[in-house]
Parts: C-alpha cells; sequence; structure tokens
C-alpha cells in the first residue's frame, strides 16, 4: 500500500522558502499571487494492506520522525 504525507507549516509561521519562490514569481511577471507556502511530500510504499493499520502506522513515523509537530501539520493520503 502506498501512503503519501503532505508536510505544511501551521498558519503563522515565518515560510521564508514561500516568500522566495513569491518574489521570483512576480520577479517572472506573475501578479495577483498573495502568499505561497512551501511545504514537502513523502511517498512511502507499505507492506500492510489494512488502511486502518496503515494509516496507524503512518501517523505514528509522522509523530516519531517525519513531522515537527511544534511548527507543521501534516495529512495522509492512502492508495493502492
Amino acid at each position: 500500500m502506498k501512503a503519501r504525507v503532505h508536510v505544511t507549516l501551521k498558519h503563522g509561521v515565518l515560510d521564508p522558502q514561500g516568500v522566495a519562490i513569491r518574489n521570483a514569481l512576480t520577479t517572472l511577471g506573475f501578479s495577483g499571487v498573495d502568499e505561497v507556502r512551501a511545504g514537502r511530500l513523502i511517498e512511502l510504499e507499505l507492506s500492510e494492506s489494512d488502511p486502518a493499520k496503515a494509516k496507524a502506522a503512518v501517523e505514528e513515523m509522522c509523530r516519531k520522525l517525519l513531522v515537527n509537530d511544534v511548527i507543521e501539520t501534516y495529512a495522509v493520503e492512502l492508495g493502492s
């Protein structure tokens, strides 16, 4: 089973990468972009076939290693 973890900074946390992207877009002539928030995508291939167990395992991975819960939030997406 495949799992995707979408990690983003929490609202209110400064996102210097997002600011740099917004500035570059403006420089390239793309107007109307008020804010950019950059994040990351983590893809996992799991041997677990039970969706509930897979999601629980991925959420534990997020809590223990993949996400800094002080400044980041995440969403888990399961697929086949």
